[in-house]
């Protein structure tokens, strides 16, 4: 069911609603600890994909190891022309386009770019819970430097999340919140998940 904001969601969906014909990037729903498979199957067939990740501690028989784990785990993004859709839902592994009221919708540019920036930057991130309410803020300095989202404090701590509003996850970095400026107050609708074709994702800082 759907929050008390749907139809502001209904209008944000709406806004990232595709066109016939053109290249946008999706989320795709992938089977569990398939994703670096099917990674290197759209990079082979030719599409741009796009795979966050981040280090996490897995503990073996006689000690702890970092790997590399995808920040959000069953899901990989590809940017491609929907209506050229099939052959990637052919590939082995790929469960859907994830979509909203069976909806074609592709992911927002902006969303995708951060998540980007996000993992370049080499600063140390992890998922969280995804994140709906606070004071929309944007970073003046730093390697994060333009981005906006909405700051929160945890256990003492100013954190930037980057959120993605189609999966409901969200993904959380420390951050000085002496390098940023108020932009205005939002509140971000809580959506309602359906996995046969894409929405959107959003910015946020909290803990």
């Amino acid at each position: 069911m759907f929050a008390a904001h749907d139809s502001d969601f209904r209008r944000n969906c709406s806004e990232l609603s595709i066109q016939p014909g053109i290249v946008s990037w999706f989320a795709l729903q992938v089977r569990g600890r398939q994703e670096f498979n099917i990674s290197e199957n759209l990079g082979s067939n030719g599409y741009e994909w796009f795979l966050p990740l981040y280090k996490s501690s897995k503990r073996w028989s006689d000690r702890i190891k970092q790997v590399d784990s995808p920040l959000f785990p069953g899901y990989v993004f590809c940017r491609f022309n929907p209506m050229d859709r099939l052959p990637i839902l052919k590939i082995p592994g790929v469960i859907q386009i994830v979509g909203f009221n069976r909806q074609l919708v592709a992911v927002d540019e902006d969303e995708i770019r951060a998540i980007q920036a996000l993992v370049a930057s080499g600063i140390p991130n992890h998922p969280c819970p995804y994140l709906e309410l606070g004071d929309k803020v944007r970073i003046e300095s730093g390697p994060l430097r333009g981005l906006e989202g909405l700051l929160v404090e945890f256990q003492g701590n100013h954190q930037l999340v980057l959120s993605v509003t189609l999966l409901q996850r969200s993904v959380a970095v420390k951050i000085d919140s002496a390098s940023v400026t108020s932009v205005r107050t939002s509140i971000a609708p809580r959506a309602e998940r359906e996995y046969t074709e894409p929405r959107g994702m959003r910015l946020a800082f909290q803990p």
